[in-house]
């Protein structure tokens, strides 16, 4: 698990795309949730997403841990998001 420290704004743009690194190269997640809850701070009141990130290597996404001791990825899909204190993803597949 890897982790993602945003505010409840963004949250609606995260369900629908998944996280996209915008102005960045990169995805930037944290391997522990206190630094990812500062990261999101900075911005207002902290909402930390759990990455999936062992089913995304497994699915061939690849990570790449940097000096800072941050995990940085292309993108992370919103089906690999889980939101603190609930057991499914942000999106789920629709069922037929």
């Amino acid at each position: 698990m890897l982790f993602h420290g945003t505010v409840p704004r963004f949250l609606a743009a995260i369900r629908a795309e998944g996280l996209r690194p915008m102005a960045r190269h990169a995805v930037h997640l944290s391997a522990d949730r206190e630094t990812a809850a500062r990261v999101g701070a900075r911005r207002g009141r902290a909402v930390v997403l759990t990455a999936t990130a062992g089913r995304m290597h497994e699915q061939g996404h690849v990570f790449h841990g940097s000096e800072n001791g941050v995990w940085l990825t292309d993108a992370v899909p919103a089906r690999h998001l889980v939101l603190p204190g609930q057991n499914r993803p942000l999106q789920t597949p629709l069922s037929k």
